[in-house]
């Protein structure tokens, strides 16, 4: 079996049994083992995909994606685990990995380097698999030397928020019609000069609070303009400057196949600014994450 890319230097363990609730305790156990063993920063699992406990091992991050998941985590009393917030959103075992690593680094719960134990199963479903991954060259671009750290240019919950709305744009498209976007983030200064209106700024006029990302208002308003053509271009603090925006840099060389002038924009404006981009595509519902001129990371959501 050919693994993903990001899984280079891991080493998988899957247990297939009909007692899924007793392999999820057996798990447990083996990953707290593997955790003292490999010297692991921390364990990381969905609270969604843990049986009913009264305790979770030492070092655990429990990944939370709703106010149900928090609740349970109340129920833990004896632990007291740190909590991950994640988006809401359906994807296989190792999107769901990608997305908890990734979400784990932009928050300095885990550094560049660290090992770290992934408990993983089928979305909403109990844990039948372990994951042990070395967090390497893969993610190195959020600790790049030429950029930023992220929240030096763009605050945490806007990088969060974006990434959340690109994949839920992905997974459910816009009235039940796959849509494709741009989301452009972080020196929006920069980003402007390097772009054209295609169509009348619709963010034009209205006051910067109204126009927030961090606004749970401006969901629908986003996923409504996201069927337009061209990127939206977002401040560092979650502003809106405007949408329908067409970017002139792009990048085709070195692209993935199949990508096209959406995706060599993404490249091509995150090679030329402090900026992170996240295309949709509208094809498949892939989500990409773009820095530096470079694939970050892609996610495949299911269930559409």
């Amino acid at each position: 079996m050919q693994w993903p890319i990001f899984l280079e230097d891991t080493k998988t363990i899957v247990y297939q049994m009909s007692e899924p609730t007793r392999v999820s305790h057996l798990l447990l156990e083996s990953a707290s083992t593997l955790a003292r063993v490999s010297n692991a920063r921390a364990i990381i699992v969905c609270i969604d995909a843990l049986p009913e406990l009264k305790a979770v091992p030492a070092r655990t991050v429990l990944v939370v994606r709703d106010k149900h998941d928090k609740q349970r985590v109340k129920d833990l009393a004896e632990s007291s685990p740190t909590l991950l917030e994640v988006p809401s959103v359906t994807l296989n075992r190792f999107g769901q990995v990608k997305l908890a690593a990734i979400m784990a680094l932009s928050n300095r719960i885990i550094d560049l380097g660290d090992t770290v134990i992934f408990l993983t199963g089928p979305y909403r479903a109990l844990i039948d698999s372990v994951v042990v991954m070395t967090i390497g060259s893969e993610y190195e671009l959020f600790d790049t030397t030429e950029q930023p750290s992220i929240d030096e240019h763009i605050k945490r919950a806007v990088f969060h928020r974006v990434m959340g709305l690109a994949l839920d744009i992905g997974q459910h498209g816009r009235e039940g019609k796959h849509t494709g976007a741009l989301l452009v983030v972080g020196d929006a200064k920069e980003v402007l000069k390097q772009s054209e209106q295609m169509i009348l700024n619709p963010f034009k006029g209205y006051e910067e609070k109204q126009r927030n990302v961090l606004d749970d208002r401006m969901t629908e308003t986003i996923k409504e303009y996201s069927s337009l053509d061209g990127a939206f271009i977002i401040r560092g603090n979650g502003v809106i400057e405007t949408a329908g925006a067409r970017i002139k840099a792009g990048i085709s060389e070195g692209l993935p196949s199949g990508l096209g002038a959406r995706h060599a924009a993404a490249a091509g404006i995150t090679a030329n600014s402090r900026s992170i981009a996240f295309t949709v595509s509208e094809s498949d519902g892939a989500v990409r994450v773009w820095r530096a001129g470079k694939l970050l990371a892609d996610f495949e959501p299911s269930g559409r």
